[in-house]
């Protein structure tokens, strides 16, 4: 047992808490005492960190919204909230900070920098968030998850990948059956909360492909609630097997049994596509900060794991035209399975771990 003490401090969504739940997962089954750092919006994602880490709460804000009144109180609840966590740190002084980005974290990470505590960031996207990118220059050591990533000038970062979910290791590497004459399994995830333009444009390019590939296809769609009627219309119209849900519970099973995947470029996302191994198309978010989630899907288009659509000119006609060409080629899907392969990260977590030790050290 180390008897260490990590405090992890992440924002409230998906794409920063998956990565520090993974973090705190295995400094857990190193020994080490976690708690969690996060707002009150924060804690309400916590809940699938195990019960073995403590849970922080601390002011925080966002100047990027509520309007003229928020942006003015946002400045004294971010300072309230360094004051509680120093206050928190003087109780029990970490070893160690590690900050997942979001407004959040800025209350751990500012008071680990005061107490000069060792202290480091993990940026999940290619493109740094805003908080992240305020204390890249004052902290020890950047974890990037995609990469290349776009860093400050003179700052340098260690390419440790994003770590995935226990699920989505059970089923890293799993081999790749390149469609054929029988069934073809086509999977479309919009991140945790679906995406609007793939429920408008997907079933449209679907419903436009050959007699043939609509016989033998099986769609699982991810929709949000107020979407999933139209999109399950839509693909019985064109006489299409679908399955329609907000969420998915077994989404890394989908992607392994899926011939070909139609996703938002999230980091999580892209990190669970090419731990698994799988040939996708890729839709970026145009409105994510940064257009980070063009950034994301940069290699995979480089290296030939993906084709990328822009979302300023994603048409039903230019995406049918690539999910057949991926479809009736399988000689083209298998090397785009194994492209993705290539840049998985499947020990994301443990390299993570490597820079919290060596920073303690």
């Amino acid at each position: 047992m180390s008897g260490k003490r990590a405090l992890i401090a992440a924002g409230g969504t998906g794409g920063h808490m998956f990565p520090a739940q993974s973090l705190a997962e295995l400094l857990l089954a190193e020994g080490w005492q976690v708690t969690l750092s996060t707002d009150e919006r924060g804690a309400r994602y916590a809940g699938a960190f195990p019960p073995e880490v403590a849970r922080q709460v601390v002011p925080s804000a966002t100047t990027a919204r509520g309007g003229s009144w928020g942006k003015l109180a946002a400045p004294f609840r971010i300072a309230a909230g360094v004051l509680a966590a120093r206050r928190a740190f003087a109780r029990q002084r970490p070893d160690v900070v590690i900050g997942f980005g979001g407004y959040p974290t800025i209350p751990a990470l500012a008071a680990a920098r005061l107490m000069g505590l060792p202290r480091m960031i993990h940026e999940q996207n290619g493109v740094m968030g805003r908080v992240n990118r305020l204390f890249a220059p004052r902290v020890h050591r950047i974890a990037c998850g995609t990469w290349p990533t776009d860093l400050p000038p003179g700052i340098s970062g260690t390419h440790t990948g994003n770590p995935v979910r226990a699920a989505v290791l059970a089923q890293a590497g799993a081999p790749y059956a390149p469609p054929g004459d029988g069934p073809l399994r086509l999977l479309v995830i919009g991140g945790s909360q679906g995406a609007r333009v793939l429920s408008r444009v997907v079933p449209e390019a679907v419903a436009a492909l050959p007699d043939d590939l609509r016989a033998r296809l099986h769609v699982s769609h991810q929709a949000r609630p107020e979407d999933a009627e139209a999109v399950t219309a839509a693909y019985a119209a064109a006489g299409i097997e679908a399955e329609v849900q907000p969420f998915f519970a077994d989404v890394p099973d989908r992607i392994a049994a899926a011939h070909l995947v139609v996703s938002r470029s999230g980091a999580s996302s892209l990190a669970d596509i090419t731990v698994i191994g799988r040939p996708s198309i890729l839709i970026p978010f145009a409105a994510a900060t940064g257009d980070h989630q063009t950034a994301n899907a940069q290699a995979l288009a480089e290296t030939g794991a993906a084709h990328v659509h822009p979302e300023s000119v994603l048409d039903a006609t230019s995406l049918a035209r690539d999910i057949r060409a991926i479809l009736t080629d399988p000689a083209q899907a298998a090397a785009m399975a194994a492209a993705a392969l290539d840049l998985a990260r499947p020990d994301a977590a443990r390299r993570l771990y490597d820079l919290v030790e060596e920073i303690v050290r």
